[in-house]
């Protein structure tokens, strides 16, 4: 307390006559050291978690492909289009208040990962550390663990760390125990500790039961989980990207 009181006494003479210093006591002057050392702890885990994800699959966030991806380029020409627009943009505004995850659910093109990546990049500018990451990379990346003797322990703490994991292509692995365990174990490791989980998948609700299993099911619709139907055909054809010729 003594070099509070003296570092307080040091600015209340450097401030200049007539103005009112924001610090009265000692006390208050521990307390904004306290918060701010609070604040940057918490930016320091932020920061860790994002080289994590850089770390365990070369990149962190959403893929160079989504990046650009937002609420207000997502192309709407159907009620079920914009259904989905809506519960994607109350889940985003929302985050936080709860944790409640999503799965996407529809055929190829339909935009499941563009409304995904829009969710993500909006809580990535307000400082949530995000991941996307397909299923087929995550199983590439745990046998890597497993060539090179390492423990998938800590794979597991990192993917649990991240504010927002949405996995891409569920369905698409192969089927077997192996891949069927270890997404059990990220989607029941996530929602015990209270981290929401994305799916996104071409698999309706009963063909999913059947790859994820009625407990990983269940959690998902935990504190009011969304499931949203892309019933829709595919946008795909209609892209074009292009090309400036010099």
């Amino acid at each position: 307390m003594k070099s509070t009181n003296d570092i307080l006494g040091r600015l209340q003479r450097l401030i200049p006559a007539g103005i009112q210093p924001k610090f009265t006591s000692a006390a208050e002057l521990m307390a904004w050291q306290q918060e701010e050392g609070r604040k940057r702890a918490a930016e320091l885990e932020k920061e860790n978690q994002r080289a994590r994800s850089e770390k365990i699959f070369g990149r962190s966030g959403i893929c160079d492909l989504h990046r650009n991806c937002t609420f207000a380029n997502y192309q709407v020409s159907n009620d079920g289009q914009k259904h989905a627009l809506t519960l994607a943009k109350s889940y985003a505004h929302n985050f936080g208040s709860g944790f409640a995850s999503f799965v996407f659910s529809g055929g190829c093109g339909t935009g499941k990962n563009h409304l995904a990546a829009a969710v993500g990049n909006y809580l990535l500018q307000r400082d949530h550390t995000v991941l996307v990451v397909t299923v087929p990379d995550l199983m590439l990346r745990a046998r890597k663990c497993y060539d090179e003797g390492q423990s998938e322990s800590a794979l597991l703490d990192d993917l649990c760390k991240v504010d927002l994991l949405v996995l891409d292509e569920v369905g698409v692995q192969r089927d077997t125990r192996n891949e069927w365990v270890l997404l059990n174990q990220i989607i029941d490791r996530r929602l015990a500790a209270m981290k929401p989980v994305g799916v996104l998948t071409n698999l309706n609700f009963d063909e999913l039961s059947k790859i994820l299993g009625e407990r990983a099911m269940d959690r998902l619709t935990m504190d009011n989980g969304i499931w949203v139907n892309f019933t829709w055909g595919s946008y795909r054809k209609n892209v074009t990207h292009l090309r400036l010729v010099k």
